[in-house]
């Protein structure tokens, strides 16, 4: 399949990133409406959304962008296909992880504006010992995951398994498993159940970088030859109408 353009990979990347967060805090902030009083409920709610918008967003974006939505998965990509260029150069790697910030801070405020919650900095403290060590668990934990898979020739199941990943990690991590410095970011600027105060946001994504580079170290160890050509994490597209039936 034929690498789109940059720019499209761009947009993709962007729309994705800033509907995941969307996806985040719109539904955060759905559950503590509904359930004000129960926040292991609220916790199960924001999951589920979060579980399926990914999985969705993925499966729909995959093919234009690889569906990064996250600056670490991005880095990663780029390390581990360097040296055959399978993954994005250094340049496109940047233009990601920027266009990943902006799209997460736009899905933040397109949230608030929604439930019509003004747009603010958040005032909830996350980054406590306990925490960081989670996020550290977290993205290694994805980034093995997606890496793992796609070296192992699995590609059609990257999408339903990071979803599944991170509905594990919301409940398994005191940290909720953001795992992902856009998210991190675009979390900043909602005062909710899924906010993050700046304070604690550079400790976050030191934390997340430093679990990316545990999990592709975990990956060269595990699958040290690709089992073939993996340049984005995109589902293999169906041929013919039974294999799209599965």
């Amino acid at each position: 399949m034929t690498t789109p353009p940059l720019p499209r990979r761009l947009l993709a990347e962007g729309i994705g990133t800033a509907l995941l967060v969307t996806t985040v805090v719109g539904s955060g902030i759905m559950a503590q409406q509904l359930s004000p009083d129960d926040v292991g409920l609220q916790l199960l709610q924001n999951s589920t959304a979060t579980v399926l918008g990914l999985s969705v967003l993925i499966l729909v974006l995959g093919p234009v962008s690889g569906a990064h939505f996250n600056p670490v998965v991005t880095l990663a990509a780029w390390f581990l296909g360097r040296r055959d260029g399978s993954g994005p150069t250094a340049t496109e790697g940047m233009a990601y992880a920027v266009t990943q910030v902006v799209g997460g801070i736009a899905g933040c405020v397109l949230a608030n504006l929604m439930f019509a919650v003004p747009t603010a900095l958040s005032t909830t403290d996350r980054a406590t010992g306990p925490h960081l060590l989670a996020e550290v668990v977290a993205t290694a934990g994805l980034v093995g995951l997606i890496f793992g898979l796609l070296r192992a020739g699995r590609k059609a199941v990257v999408a339903p398994a990071v979803g599944a990943y991170i509905g594990a990690a919301y409940w398994f991590t005191s940290s909720t498993s953001f795992a992902n410095p856009a998210v991190t970011v675009g979390r900043i600027f909602s005062d909710t159940f899924a906010g993050i105060a700046p304070v604690s946001a550079p400790g976050f994504v030191l934390a997340q970088v430093v679990g990316a580079a545990i999990g592709v170290a975990a990956v060269l160890a595990l699958f040290p030859t690709p089992r073939e050509s993996t340049p984005i994490a995109v589902p293999d597209e169906p041929t013919s109408t039974a294999e799209a039936a599965g």
